[in-house]
């Protein structure tokens, strides 16, 4: 059975337009703890928000998501 991870380079975008995990939550709505998970990979966000933080750094979802197979 094959696993799926997904990484994210959320933490890499934020820190390269100088935005605090705050600030970031508050512009895609959601919490301060909601961003840290995402960061940290503990949490795979909804469609809407993957396409929230996009829209926010200017790139599309793919390039913040990907998918890695085991």
């Amino acid at each position: 059975m094959k696993t799926e991870t997904i990484n994210n380079i959320v933490a890499i975008k934020r820190k390269e337009r100088g935005v605090t995990q705050e600030e970031l939550a508050f512009m895609v709505g959601v919490t301060r703890q909601t961003i840290i998970s995402i960061e940290k990979g503990n949490y795979i966000p909804s469609v809407l928000l993957a396409m929230k933080l996009a829209v926010f750094f200017g790139v599309a979802v793919e390039e913040i998501f990907n998918i890695k197979l085991k």
